[in-house]
């Protein structure tokens, strides 16, 4: 039951993460409610949706991988765990790679916060 619930929980930390800039600008603009209730986390197809459409807005030469400068442009989370994400050392990062990783932490968090049920 955990484990088929873990890819629903992976992807929902990988759009905090990649949310992360978007609503600390939101938080702190003039005549933002902070008594708001903060909206409900995505499901697992916007998350999907959501971290594709920024890579693809990312990607600026269209070839399927970020360069380095083009995560620091478009994608700041993954520019600042970029070595550790481009594993091989190619220079370049795919999409799957970033999930993989991105997935990895989560079960790293999820393991300290209750290394009981994980």
């Amino acid at each position: 039951m955990i484990v088929r619930k873990l890819p629903a929980v992976c992807l929902a930390a990988v759009m905090a993460l990649a949310c992360t800039a978007a609503s600390a600008q939101q938080a702190s603009a003039p005549g933002a409610d902070s008594g708001q209730v903060p909206a409900a986390p995505p499901t697992t197809a916007e998350a999907k949706a959501l971290i594709s459409e920024r890579f693809k807005a990312a990607d600026a030469n269209h070839d399927g991988k970020l360069s380095r400068d083009e995560a620091k442009a478009g994608m700041p989370q993954v520019y600042k765990n970029f070595s550790k994400i481009d594993s091989l050392k190619r220079g370049y990062v795919s999409e799957r790679q970033i999930g993989a990783y991105w997935e990895a932490k989560t079960k790293e968090q999820m393991q300290k916060e209750n290394p009981i049920w994980n």
